[in-house]
């Protein structure tokens, strides 16, 4: 009974004319030549033509046609339950978007070809493409067969999954342009724990030394966005102290005792206008002080342990003192209400318990908010834990 099944299963799936055929032979060659594009063309942290990179910039522009499409297949498809002239429409905006997806695709792949981009987030980016355009090669040959009721289920669960992929892949391609974390940086510390988020990046030698707290902070800043785990520019990577010393597909970045002649500090001093000036795509360039500060590291060996370099200064690191605990303010209400009627500020509590005390609050408060107002309120003052203040210009 279970091969009479299979056997009539496999009967419907085969496709009786030869139109149909023919399209099914096109799929899967597109889909054997996507699946070996990455070991054909090698992702290999080069730069290649400048023409590649030209035709490939279109890509950030072009990614949102496929995505605009793919996302209204399923509106019409839905649509079309009460509307049967929109399920039609269905189908002609996935032919479109399968169209437009492998378009992009190849404009992306031309892009970090030609640009010699690699990393963790490029190749997944490449790949949840890939999937992506296959999964909408197989929504297109399976769309009939469900249209005619000959198997009900397995078009609309391709859709839901190829939705999933493009909600991944779109993800990526944003980490490459914002950053892993742009989506998570203002997420709530709670939801942060429940999606195991709140990992930090590995410690670097000597968290006090001068390359901890002055060289990591400025190549993070200005550089980590091209040369870190999600993307690998000329195959470098300067997140972390040992990929700073291996250098990238150039050789070393940076030569102790031998700054002048260290490939960082040759990049980030030339022209703004020459085309290996560092960082590049439009960044601001270095500031004098810390390619200055960057030199003498590198002068004086470049460790990542010394504490001090000789001729770079430390500002001092500014503790705060440990909050006091504080009385109870509430025989202070009336003198609160008083000032936040007459200065326009307001006074806070920091939480239900009276010892936390309070947060000053000031918003396009004028200048009669002086001094003195604090020092006739006596005891207020001290109530205040931690003051926050907050001005609108």
């Amino acid at each position: 009974m279970a091969a009479v099944d299979l056997r009539g299963l496999a009967v419907r799936l085969i496709p009786k004319s030869r139109a149909t055929r023919k399209a099914w032979l096109a799929a899967f060659v597109i889909t054997v030549a996507l699946l070996l594009l990455p070991a054909i063309v090698r992702l290999d942290g080069k730069p290649h033509a400048d023409w590649l990179q030209f035709v490939g910039r279109f890509h950030p522009l072009a990614v949102h046609l496929p995505i605009g499409l793919i996302v209204l297949v399923p509106v019409l498809e839905i649509a079309g339950a009460f509307r049967p002239p929109l399920r039609e429409a269905a189908g002609f905006v996935l032919a479109l978007a399968v169209v437009a997806c492998i378009g992009t695709l190849i404009l992306g792949y031309l892009l970090a070809y030609g640009s010699g981009d690699t990393g963790t987030t490029i190749t997944r980016h490449m790949w949840g493409g890939i999937a992506l355009a296959i999964g909408l090669l197989l929504c297109l040959l399976a769309r009939p067969s469900w249209y005619a009721a000959v198997l009900p289920r397995f078009y609309p669960a391709l859709l839901a999954c190829v939705m999933l992929t493009l909600l991944w892949t779109a993800h990526q391609g944003g980490s490459l342009t914002h950053g892993s974390n742009y989506l998570t940086q203002y997420m709530p510390a709670p939801l942060k724990r429940w999606a195991l988020l709140g990992a930090v990046n590995a410690a670097v030698p000597n968290a006090d030394s001068f390359y901890a707290k002055r060289i990591h902070p400025i190549l993070d800043s200005n550089c980590v966005g091209c040369h870190g785990v999600s993307k690998m520019e000329s195959g470098l990577r300067l997140d972390s102290y040992e990929m700073l010393l291996k250098g990238g597909k150039d050789g070393p970045v940076i030569l102790p005792h031998r700054a002048n002649n260290s490939l960082l500090i040759e990049r980030v001093t030339l022209p703004e206008n020459n085309q290996h000036f560092m960082p590049a795509e439009g960044r601001p360039p270095l500031k004098p002080d810390q390619i200055a500060s960057i030199r003498a590291w590198i002068e004086q060996g470049a460790s990542p342990d010394a504490n001090t370099v000789a001729g770079v200064s430390m500002p001092a690191e500014i503790k705060e003192p440990p909050i006091q605990p504080v009385g109870d303010y509430s025989k202070f209400m009336d003198e609160i209400r008083q000032m936040e009627n007459s200065q326009g500020a307001k006074l806070l509590p920091v939480s239900s318990k009276p010892s936390d005390g309070l947060i000053l609050n000031t918003v396009d408060v004028a200048a009669s908010l002086a001094t003195r107002s604090w020092r006739n309120s006596k005891g207020l003052l001290p109530m205040l834990s931690r003051p926050t203040l907050r001005v609108r210009q």
